[in-house]
C-alpha cells in the first residue's frame, strides 16, 4: 500500500504525545543479513513489521561493529531477566513500554565514535533497547526519557550481566548542548525519544567491548498520527512531519514542502 504525506518547513516538535497511559506494543526491528560494509566499517540492514507497514532499517558505523545477531539458532539471548508487561521486573519493560525484544538480534558495539538508523519511512517515538552499557555511553543532541534500566533497588530484575542504574548527563560540547546516556554497573534498559523520525544519529563515547542495542517504533508516523492527530508533530489532517535526529549539530533541519510517495 502506497501512502503519502507531506514534510512541512519547520522545526518539528519533540514532546509527541504517546497516545495513552497504558504501555504500547514495540514492534522490534528483526536483523537479517551479514555486513555490507566492504571496508572496515559496518552497514546491517532489519525490518520493522508494524500493524499495516514494513519499514526498513538501515544501520551504519563507519567504524565497525564488535558482532552482529540475527535471530540464528545458538545465539545468546541479552534481553533475559524479570517479567515483560507494564507491571512487570524486565529491565526492558515498564509503564510506556509493553514488550521486550523476543528475539536475539542485536548489534554489539566496539569503538567509539558516530554512526546512524536511516529508517525507510518516518516511525514513531522510538525505543533504544540497550545491553551492558559499562565503561561506555551514548551522546545525543536531543533530549530523551530514560524509560527503565535493571536494578534491585528499584523492583527491577537485572540484566543478562547483572545490575546497574541509568542516568542522563546534560553538558556542553563545542558550545553546544549534549544529552550523554550513562550508567553505573552494568546498566541494561531502554530509553525513548518523542517524535516523528526518519534518522536517528549518536555518538559512542569510548572503545568499550562490548555494549549492545536494538531498536523499536511504536509504529509509523502515518499509523502514530492518523490514530493521534492532534499531537505535537501531527499536522490537522494527520500528516506526519518526520525529523532526523542527529549528534553535535546537525540538528532539525528546515524541510521545504515537497510530496514523497512512501511503501
Amino acid at each position: 500500500m502506497i501512502k503519502t504525506f507531506t514534510r512541512t518547513a519547520c522545526t518539528v516538535a519533540l514532546a509527541l504525545a504517546a497516545g495513552g497511559a497504558s504501555a504500547a506494543q514495540i514492534y522490534w526491528t528483526d536483523w537479517s543479513g551479514a555486513d555490507q560494509d566492504p571496508g572496515v566499517g559496518f552497514k546491517g540492514v532489519g525490518t520493522i513489521t508494524t500493524s499495516t507497514s514494513t519499514v526498513t532499517v538501515t544501520y551504519t558505523n563507519p567504524q565497525g561493529i564488535g558482532f552482529y545477531h540475527t535471530g540464528a539458532a545458538g545465539e545468546l539471548y541479552y534481553y533475559s531477566g524479570g517479567n515483560d508487561g507494564p507491571a512487570g521486573t524486565s529491565p526492558f519493560t515498564s509503564s510506556a513500554v509493553d514488550n521486550r525484544p523476543a528475539t536475539t538480534d542485536i548489534v554489539a558495539l566496539q569503538f567509539a565514535g558516530t554512526q546512524t538508523l536511516n529508517f525507510s519511512q518516518a516511525i514513531a517515538n522510538p525505543v533504544f533497547a540497550y545491553v551492558s552499557l559499562n565503561g561506555n555511553g551514548y551522546a545525543f543532541d536531543q533530549d530523551f526519557d530514560i524509560l527503565s534500566f535493571g536494578d534491585s533497588s528499584d523492583g527491577n530484575a537485572c540484566g543478562y550481566w547483572g545490575c546497574g542504574t541509568s542516568y542522563k548527563q546534560v553538558v556542553t560540547v563545542n558550545g553546544k548542548t549534549e544529552y550523554q546516556l550513562l550508567g553505573t554497573g552494568e546498566p541494561h534498559g531502554t530509553l525513548q525519544f518523542k517524535g516523528t523520525f526518519d534518522t536517528v544519529t549518536w555518538r559512542s563515547l569510548s572503545n568499550e567491548y562490548w555494549n549492545g542495542f536494538t531498536v523499536g517504533v511504536q509504529g509509523t508516523a502515518v499509523e502514530f498520527c492518523e490514530a493521534n492527530p492532534t499531537a505535537p508533530g501531527c499536522t490537522s489532517n494527520a500528516v506526519p512531519a518526520p525529523a532526523s535526529l542527529a549528534l553535535l549539530g546537525l540538528g532539525l533541519l528546515g524541510l521545504a514542502a515537497q510530496r514523497r510517495r512512501r511503501h
